[in-house]
């Protein structure tokens, strides 16, 4: 470690993973400039850990009990305070890098943690419009202000006691591998959200049923102009639309005790 190396305030990476062999490489490699990297593996039988490990991150295997808490665990384990948060579907862009290196050589003067734009991969393209993006996400901050606090294990959050400021270098995402792929990882979100909300009392009407997937749509495609990102905007407007479907269609199954997942077979 350099001199200057040594006089920056240490950061920690931390991602979670399960089998994502395919992509932690090109995560990791893009967090080239951290002092530290811990990965919380969920129990990956792709060789997800071992890519991992050879390339010089921590590993540590943890069952999963929510996206939240496999996040704050690994916050947790991570050897300094301040923390840069990813999921293996992430990679930290050039920009990025360099806007972190400026106010990390300030000692991230008056800062609690900092905020960026997340550009997200859809069927060929980057989006640039829509609901998908800037997509603003709190992923760098000192684990002392805050963390992945709340109880929602989906669509989590982190937040912190103090300043936020926001950088302008995009996070780049590549959430999807393949169009069915798409759709059932966002079937499976749609089912975790109706848990979450019907445990909290939340109910599913008539209008919700019918009016919040054309209402999602029309914000996503026409008044956040995702039209602008030609055919892979109209896709994942119409993508979106059909999650909110699904989750109201969901909630209103619970609510009515009606199962929403196939029961389990005894025996």
């Amino acid at each position: 470690m350099t001199p200057a190396r040594a006089a920056l305030p240490h950061l920690s990476a931390c991602i979670i993973t399960f089998n994502e062999a395919d992509r932690i490489a090109d995560c990791l490699r893009s967090l080239a400039f951290v002092d530290d990297i811990v990965v919380i593996d969920s129990g990956s039988t792709d060789g997800t850990a071992a890519i991992a490990e050879a390339m010089g991150a921590r590993v540590l295997v943890r069952a999963f009990d929510g996206f939240r808490s496999q996040k704050a665990f690994a916050v947790e384990q991570a050897r300094h305070d301040w923390v840069l948060c990813l999921d293996a579907d992430e990679r930290v862009s050039d920009a990025l890098r360099d806007e972190i290196a400026v106010v990390r050589a300030t000692g991230f003067a008056g800062a609690a943690g900092y905020v960026f734009p997340r550009m997200s991969w859809y069927f060929g393209r980057f989006l640039r419009h829509g609901t998908d993006y800037p997509d603003r996400v709190l992923r760098l901050f000192d684990r002392r202000c805050g963390g992945w606090r709340g109880e929602r294990e989906i669509h989590e959050s982190a937040s912190v006691d103090g300043n936020v400021v926001r950088l302008r270098g995009d996070l780049l995402h590549y959430p999807f591998r393949s169009l069915l792929q798409m759709l059932d990882k966002l079937q499976g979100y749609a089912a975790m959200m109706a848990d979450h909300d019907h445990a909290r009392g939340k109910r599913a009407s008539l209008a919700k049923l019918l009016l919040a997937p054309g209402w999602r749509f029309f914000r996503s495609y026409v008044l956040k102009r995702g039209f602008l990102d030609g055919m892979p905007g109209l896709l994942a407007a119409w993508v979106h639309a059909n999650y909110v479907r699904q989750k109201a269609m969901m909630l209103w199954l619970l609510q009515h005790g009606q199962p929403v997942r196939t029961p389990r077979r005894p025996g």
